[in-house]
């Protein structure tokens, strides 16, 4: 650790509220504990928790960090006693129980990928929780299959952009329900099949006709709300729908005798609080799956803008104006 400063800039939450609230501070440099690495940020992904943490709405799990921020990308800088997946020098990106808005950060080596071939340090930043919240919701949980149809829910969102990437990748059908013309254009063009503008179109109806009345297979929604009750009317006989936000309110009136009647499974999850071997086991399946998918180029972030570290602050007012199309990310 020697040639390591003491001191690192961070971004901290100086108190619940608006984007001002993120203030560049001064922190001691993390010193990694047993099987531990120390990364030295080069890029990390801004992901609405750290919205919602900013905010004082999302606690910060026992033994995390503080500082906002899920995922990064950088270089190995130092190993915790035990470490064997990576060297000095590696350069990884890797899922963080917080920590990511900084020059340096702590990780579970167990939750470090090695970066891709082809990927900018910016795609690879953007990457990580992105992947892991797609993979185990979409893949693990929904039971995605090749010929299947996903119904997306925030299709040009971060993780909806991968989501779509992922499921064609897999063989799936992929239907999106988005906001504007300019998110339509951007779904389809990474391979969605039909974009559905839920502003002026029912996504219901445009899904039974995209599926001959069947309806879809898997739902990953991030909206909650309205949607639910909605979501088992578009839903397929066996229809599994996941839950990862409620953008629209956790609370909902529905008609849940639909479940029994078409023997859906409604189910969600968060990342965040997961055990390290929880996270572990996602990675190692990752690897396994999904990573050849991203070697060949099939499957990457799709980058609306960067901003500086410093300029927190300005990312996370573009994160709320919605207007978005795929990942937001700082650079250290």
């Amino acid at each position: 650790m020697d040639r390591l400063p003491s001191e690192m800039t961070a971004i901290a939450i100086s108190k619940p509220g608006g984007p001002e609230v993120l203030v560049p501070e001064q922190r001691p440099v993390p010193k990694p504990g047993p099987n531990q690495i120390l990364i030295k940020v080069a890029a990390a992904g801004v992901n609405r928790p750290d919205v919602l943490q900013r905010m004082g709405l999302y606690p910060v799990p026992p033994g995390a960090s503080d500082l906002p921020g899920l995922e990064v990308a950088g270089e190995v800088v130092a190993l915790g006693e035990g470490v064997k997946k990576f060297k000095l020098g590696d350069k990884v990106m890797s899922l963080v129980a917080g920590g990511g808005y900084a020059q340096y950060c702590l990780t579970h080596e167990t939750h470090g990928i090695s970066i891709p071939k082809g990927f900018t340090i910016e795609e690879a930043g953007a990457t990580a929780e992105t992947l892991m919240t797609v993979w185990h919701n979409v893949f693990e949980r929904g039971g995605l299959q090749p010929g299947e149809t996903l119904l997306i829910h925030g299709g040009s969102s971060g993780i909806g952009t991968m989501a779509i990437q992922m499921a064609k990748a897999h063989g799936s059908k992929v239907i999106v329900t988005v906001g504007s013309q300019d998110k339509a254009d951007a779904c389809l063009k990474l391979g969605a099949d039909i974009a559905v503008n839920y502003k002026t179109e029912d996504f219901v109806a445009k899904s039974k006709t995209a599926t001959n009345d069947a309806g879809v297979n898997v739902i990953l929604d991030m909206v909650g709300g309205e949607y639910i009750d909605r979501n088992y009317d578009a839903a397929a006989v066996e229809g599994r729908i996941v839950q990862i936000a409620f953008l629209g309110g956790p609370k909902a009136t529905a008609n849940f005798s639909k479940l029994m009647m078409k023997r859906l499974h409604h189910t969600g999850s968060t990342l965040r609080p997961r055990s390290v071997a929880d996270k572990a086991a996602m990675v190692n399946a990752i690897e396994a799956k999904v990573l050849p998918w991203l070697a060949a180029g099939r499957v990457k972030p799709l980058i609306d803008s960067s901003f500086a570290l410093k300029d927190a602050a300005k990312a996370h007012q573009r994160m709320e104006t919605g207007q978005h199309i795929g990942k937001i990310v700082l650079t250290v």
